[in-house]
């Protein structure tokens, strides 16, 4: 068997392979045997049908099992002799027989790339101290007060800072409304009766609160904002908008007080403490979780900046395609229109490749990682690990692991585990160094 591996760039290569006829006739004679003494053919005993008729009659199915069989055995050669990481062999491309009996065949490689790592043990990695702050804990009692709080009206002085004000308004852009400059809903921006803004920098627009500031019940007043750059609605970017406003009422929360009744309204027989150190506990786990987090975002983050290589486009593109849909599919769960999201399409592709490549090459890593460190994964971790999912799932474990094995996910799933481990070796073996500067993230 004559291989040729011609290796190109962006992990790509072409195999070529020329299979001598001896071989060809050979396991062609093999499958014809087989076929012989299984074959029902009517007319005829099994096992007694002439080889002719055999080989007439089932021409397709032994040459296509005789083609599976060259082939498989082409591609392991080709992993043997070249020492090639393959990702998919693709499908093998113009089978030619040639006079003499023998057959040549190409396919289309994708190879892994070749991962050179740097030094990955003791990554330096800075994260905030696992204890939560005492102020933290009581701006959650404070949340728990807001929630049972009661609202009476403000009269004799115009609205401030931290009251609740009650409005309508309307909003246009270049003095049409805003629903037909864009041509399509704008949603709350086009406008809202009674619509309760706390007035609070955070709250609806940034900018708009601190302009509602000063006015008395039944004012009205043009409120203009300019929208910033990265604002989700793309035609809306950096544009001003005018809200008609009138304010119809304004507010005060009125918060119970903080003690075992309230914590009683809240989850009956629980005192204030109890549900102090509940909060406090839950605080605790959220705070290491994304403690946690930090460490593999950091570490990730420092190998992408240390090492470089190139990856295969087909699969940069299938990753892109997922990560896009996964920004879609938040889109619409935030609310977010077709329109809205159509709009940004050319955003959402740049920020899916970039996602894409930033995965693709930090899933490389660890796998090498854990080539060299020998972590694998057991049949018995990714039994128990499927058993887990259908337990989640209330689904009988036997018949689940049985449909993921069908559907051909097992191997996937196995590498999701690895590089769980890989991460969890890492995470391990870095040095972590708590500050108390250092703000507490998702990401």
């Amino acid at each position: 068997m004559n291989i040729v591996v011609e290796k190109q760039p962006k992990c790509v290569a072409t195999l070529r392979v020329e299979i001598p006829a001896e071989k060809v006739q050979g396991q062609r004679s093999q499958i014809v045997t087989k076929y012989l003494s299984k074959a029902r053919v009517p007319g005829f005993r099994p096992g007694k049908a002439p080889r002719a008729i055999i080989e007439k009659r089932f021409d397709k199915e032994i040459s296509e099992e005789l083609n599976d069989q060259l082939f498989n055995e082409a591609f392991d050669e080709a992993l043997k002799q070249e020492e090639l990481k393959v990702l998919d062999f693709g499908a093998p491309e113009d089978l030619t027989t040639l006079p003499d009996g023998s057959l040549s065949f190409v396919s289309k490689l994708t190879l892994a790339p070749d991962v050179q790592l740097p030094d990955y043990k003791g990554v330096t990695v800075t994260v905030p101290p696992l204890d939560v702050p005492e102020e933290e804990v009581q701006a959650q009692l404070t949340a728990l007060q807001e929630r049972f709080a009661d609202f009476k009206d403000i009269e004799g002085r115009p609205a401030a800072m931290a009251d609740f004000a009650v409005i309508d308004y309307t909003s246009t852009v270049d003095g049409q409304p805003t629903e037909e400059f864009l041509g399509k809903s704008a949603g709350y921006l086009s406008g809202r009766e009674a619509f309760w803004v706390r007035l609070d920098e955070k709250a609806f627009l940034p900018g708009f609160a601190a302009q509602l500031v000063g006015m008395n019940a039944n004012e009205s007043r043009e409120i203009t904002l300019t929208l910033p750059e990265d604002f989700p609605v793309a035609d809306l970017q950096n544009r001003e908008l005018v809200f008609s406003t009138t304010l119809k009422e304004i507010k005060e929360a009125v918060l119970p007080e903080l003690n075992d009744e309230l914590a009683g309204r809240l989850a009956p027989g629980r005192t204030l403490i109890e549900i102090t150190a509940i909060i406090r506990e839950n605080m605790q786990s959220d705070r290491l979780r994304k403690i946690n987090d930090m460490k593999v975002n950091q570490i990730v983050a420092h190998f992408n900046q240390q090492v470089d290589f190139e990856l295969p486009e087909e699969l940069v593109t299938q990753e892109t395609q997922t990560q896009a849909d996964a920004m879609v599919q938040r889109g619409v769960q935030s609310g977010m229109s077709a329109d809205e999201i159509e709009s940004q399409q050319a955003e959402i592709f740049a920020s899916a490749g970039h996602q894409a490549v930033s995965n693709l090459r930090t899933n490389f890593i660890l796998q090498e990682i854990a080539r060299v460190e020998q972590i694998v994964v057991t049949d018995a971790e990714l039994v128990n690990h499927l058993a887990r999912v259908a337990q989640s799932r209330k689904l009988a474990s036997k018949k689940f692991i049985k449909d993921m094995q069908r559907a051909g996910r097992l191997p996937s799933v196995r590498s999701s585990i690895l590089i769980g481990k890989a991460i969890d070796f890492l995470v391990e073996n870095a040095i972590v160094a708590e500050s108390q500067e250092m703000p507490l993230t998702e990401e």
